[in-house]
């Protein structure tokens, strides 16, 4: 079976096409700058040389028409023709409290999608525009909707519930949604298997530390609390959004900067976090360059963001009543050993102890824990393109079985 993993953003395309008897990439691509000016296609089919060309792309249906030419292009191309496609995964960032699951797509998903657009503007809209496009090139193909929110929804009440009148949350669907879904549950599947037991019997912490951040709380193979809520700003410090802040902050600053609703909402999204702190920079590796010459801002907001994860994780262990391992994943957590040093630093009374040289390791997969750890700490390289494949897959092999 063959499986098109698209994830659709406002002006671009990433896609993937896995061989799903043996789970490989067959090749991978990124359209950009979609409907403007310098259209581009970058290309990479396994075992060969990346491609790039320009070219308009006035919309997302002539990027995903562009994107099945390369893959099937007698030169560069990895399958004959389109029909060796079994089926499309769609990632889409918010399936609200609608969906717990992947689904096959048809009109009420599509439905759902576009109404849940309220609660995620900047992504459902692409997301159901790409969604649209493949239906249109390829529409005999089932397509299969991944949410980003869905591993979240076996939290409890107690977790994803916030303080305000009851009535009012459910008739605005305020509530914690939680992100970063696809990731955790993959990591979670993987710590499972390189650690030899079964993930039903798992008490887990795990680490999506990205410029987009978030910590989940995993009993038995399902969230039962993660750090990101009613949108991705709660939580964790990130890269430019401010994450955990008194509410009281936010009507504060409109008032004495006289903001506008929408103004105060991009200030805590785009000019906060890290960002803020260091006044630098938001890519995690010019502060950890910026703190490695003495820049103190830097070195501050590299101590906030560890800071914020070691919280949570201390939390996470309580509401789990323990932990067996705690993994840590993406661009961060794979990448950066120091800021893993300083997050396990000081948690020996939880069980938990790094080994400082195995934590040398950047972008592979490695145990990383002390031979006298209690605790299993592990980096694990995420894999959410191939999650979305393996769910598609599941859907597809699953319909007409309820």
């Amino acid at each position: 079976m063959k499986i098109l993993v698209i994830n659709c953003g406002s002006s671009s395309i990433k896609y993937r096409l896995f061989d799903m008897n043996t789970e490989t990439v067959l090749a991978r691509g990124l359209i950009e700058r979609i409907g403007l000016e310098g259209s581009r296609i970058n290309h990479q089919p396994a075992g060969k040389q990346k491609l790039k060309w320009e070219e308009p792309i006035p919309d997302h249906r002539v990027a995903v028409q562009k994107a099945l030419r390369a893959l099937t292009d007698t030169r560069y191309g990895v399958i004959g023709d389109m029909g060796e496609i079994d089926g499309v995964g769609h990632r889409v960032a918010h399936g609200g409290d609608k969906f717990s699951s992947s689904v096959l797509i048809d009109d009420e998903v599509k439905k759902a999608i576009r109404e849940l657009s309220e609660l995620a503007p900047l992504h459902n809209p692409p997301n159901l525009v790409g969604i649209e496009a493949a239906e249109k090139v390829l529409p005999d193909v089932p397509q299969v909707a991944v949410f980003d929110t869905a591993f979240h929804q076996t939290m409890p009440p107690e977790a994803y519930l916030y303080s305000i009148p009851y009535d009012l949350g459910r008739r605005y669907g305020i509530r914690k949604y939680g992100f970063h879904g696809t990731s955790h549950k993959y990591v979670a599947q993987r710590a499972s298997k390189l650690m030899g037991r079964a993930l039903e019997e798992l008490k887990l912490v795990t680490c999506h530390l990205g410029n987009g951040a978030s910590v989940t709380a995993i009993r038995g193979g399902q969230s039962v609390e993660t750090s990101m809520g009613f949108t991705p700003l709660e939580g964790l410090t990130m890269g430019t959004r401010c994450g955990d802040i008194d509410p009281a902050v936010v009507t504060f600053l409109m008032e004495k900067k006289q903001m506008t609703v929408q103004e105060v909402n991009e200030f805590l999204n785009k000019e906060c976090g890290v960002l803020g702190i260091s006044g630098i920079s938001s890519d995690f590796r010019d502060l950890e360059e910026a703190a490695a010459r003495g820049h103190e801002r830097a070195q501050l907001a590299l101590k906030i963001f560890a800071h914020d994860v070691k919280k949570y994780v201390g939390a996470y262990v309580a509401v789990l009543n323990g932990i067996d391992a705690l993994v840590f994943t993406a661009g961060i957590g794979e990448n950066s050993p120091r800021i893993r040093e300083e997050i396990c630093k000081e948690m020996e009374y939880l069980g938990l102890k790094i080994d400082l040289d195995k934590n040398k390791v950047m972008g592979e997969e490695k145990e990383i824990s002390a031979a006298d750890s209690r605790v299993k700490i592990w980096v694990i390289p995420t894999n959410e393109e191939l999650m979305i494949a393996r769910d598609t897959r599941e859907v597809i092999e699953n319909r007409g079985k309820m």
